[in-house]
């Protein structure tokens, strides 16, 4: 067994679309020009990936929560996430919801989105977050953390409170704010039915603050509510990236949630800035993982630029950071050579450049590059090529256990060497002892 051959996965975030019909009836990634990405299609084996199951449309810290094993049941929702990788304060038994300013107006007693994350000056977001910060109620308190823009995090503290509660945030314009109501199953739980009127008292008294701020009282477009959504806690018995796969992990990303995704699962993580330009980003982050290649034994690098244009609903852009992404990784593979690498490139979700969904359920292209593996018929890396590579289509931990696989450290099913049935070889064992 080699314990020497690593595995580079890079993650281009919302990679795969639709068929555009200003591409000429091409995707985004079949219409840019990837020289790199194609060479690489040619040289290894091609396939697709979903980090659920096909036609699922899943947010990005969810794709990647699957993506690295863990199943839905385990998942500890985008607010503990959120928190987590923003390195906030918070109790193990506080409640975290993703948080969002909006735009709203009055229709009766209901009030109907009419912005969400309204673009706001940084002074002016502020003053927003700060009016909202903190509450004490009857049923517990709530406190906002600001975290970017219009966004932050909203903690729920104090008595019985549970995170099976649904959205506040209609997530479209011109639909009513909702009211937090507990799951199906979770009716009659004291916990969940405190937390959904915690919460509605914080929202309500939120917008009534915020509804008589200078900023709004004579502003055409009031920014005067709060929105939540993807309720989480702190998870209890999770187990790591190292337990679960015998693989320390790394990963190198640009934004915090992803911090958030691998500390939740035990690895390390790091949050470094980006530029303009996503070709360059990618180069950096590459060199950097290079220079990580002997304390990790897989390393996630994660390129948000697709996943952005696809939500601007530009094809163009969307084409144009594909291809500069082709370039940033041909430059960046330089400093991988001469190592015994095996390379994964996908994508987590799809993000359409058409329709109204914020990400679609299309499965992500995937190739799969180094030693031992297959070439295949696939001679392209996009969505209609990748469907001649010989890997079909994986989900969720289908993934991981290919590159356990790849890596050369997949254990014998059958084969006993820890009291836990683990996938990998060796795990830690117990030496038998000759006692005379």
């Amino acid at each position: 067994m080699s314990l020497e051959r690593k595995c580079i996965l890079v993650l281009l975030d919302g990679l795969a679309d639709r068929a555009q019909p200003s591409l000429r009836g091409r995707t985004p990634l079949e219409a840019a020009e990837t020289p790199n990405l194609d060479s690489l299609a040619a040289e290894g084996a091609c396939g697709y990936f979903h980090a659920l199951s096909p036609g699922q449309a899943l947010s990005s810290e969810a794709a990647h929560f699957f993506m690295m094993g863990y199943s839905p049941e385990e998942f500890p929702g985008r607010g503990y996430l959120e928190a987590l990788g923003e390195e906030l304060e918070f109790g193990p038994e506080d409640i975290l919801l993703l948080a969002h300013l909006a735009r709203a107006r009055r229709e009766g007693d209901r009030l109907v989105l009419a912005e969400k994350k309204p673009r706001l000056p940084e002074e002016e977001a502020k003053e927003f977050f700060s009016l909202v910060r903190a509450y004490q109620g009857p049923r517990g308190a709530a406190r906002l953390e600001h975290t970017k823009g219009s966004s932050g995090v909203l903690i729920l503290s104090g008595g019985a409170l549970a995170a099976s509660i649904t959205d506040s945030d209609p997530m479209y314009p011109g639909l009513p704010l909702m009211e937090p109501l507990p799951w199906e199953g979770a009716e009659s739980d004291p916990a969940a039915l405190n937390t959904c009127a915690l919460l509605a008292d914080y929202l309500a008294w939120a917008h009534r603050r915020l509804a008589v701020h200078p900023l709004n009282t004579e502003a055409a477009r009031p920014v005067n509510a709060v929105i939540t959504q993807r309720a989480g806690r702190a998870p209890r018995g999770l187990s790591t990236i190292a337990q679960r796969w015998g693989l320390r992990a790394l990963s190198i990303s640009s934004a915090p949630i992803y911090r958030g995704v691998f500390r939740a699962l035990g690895a390390s993580a790091l949050v470094v800035p980006e530029g303009a330009n996503p070709g360059r980003d990618l180069t950096a982050k590459l060199a950097l993982a290079a220079e990580r290649l002997d304390e990790f034994d897989l390393i996630h690098v994660h390129s948000k630029a697709p996943d952005e244009a696809g939500h601007a609903k530009d094809p163009q852009r969307k084409r144009e950071a594909i291809a500069a992404l082709d370039a940033g990784l041909g430059e960046g593979l330089q400093a991988l050579k001469g190592r015994e690498v095996l390379l994964v490139v996908t994508g987590d979700h799809s993000t359409a450049c058409s329709g109204a969904m914020v990400h679609s359920g299309e499965p992500s292209p995937l190739l799969m590059h180094g030693p031992d593996v297959w070439r295949d018929q696939a001679d392209a890396f996009h969505e209609t090529a990748c469907a001649r590579g010989a890997l079909g289509l994986l989900r969720g931990p289908e993934l991981m256990y290919t590159i356990l696989n790849g890596l050369d450290r997949g254990k014998l099913w059958g084969l006993r060497d820890n009291p836990r049935d683990l996938p990998y070889y060796p795990a830690a064992r117990r030496a038998l002892s000759l006692k005379d």
